[in-house]
């Protein structure tokens, strides 16, 4: 099953304070984005964010999947918390890159 558009709407109005967040639609699933770079695959209506040694310690207790057939297992973010979950994304942000520009 695909995300639901309230779904993702709800995870960028959660992100919102973060500052400019955009999602994109991938064959029925959907990236979202927080200033520029790629922070959550969102699948299934489940929010999933790399497993990365520096949210290791704010994730530790997260249940873990895979978003896709194929895909690294990854941390699980429940949206309860609003205040960790910020955390989590503001530190992921910190540790990834942007992503690299197309050529032409």
């Amino acid at each position: 099953m695909a995300c639901t558009i309230e779904f993702i709407d709800s995870l960028c109005e959660t992100l919102s304070p973060l500052g400019e967040i955009s999602s994109r639609k991938m064959m029925g699933d959907y990236v979202i984005y927080v200033n520029g770079k790629c922070v959550i695959t969102a699948c299934d209506n489940v929010a999933f964010v790399k497993k990365l040694p520096c949210i290791e310690s704010l994730m530790n207790e997260a249940e873990c999947g895979c978003p896709y057939p194929g895909a690294k297992a990854a941390y699980i973010l429940d949206f309860a918390d609003r205040n960790k979950t910020l955390k989590v994304i503001e530190t992921l942000w910190s540790a990834l890159p942007f992503p690299k520009p197309k050529k032409k």
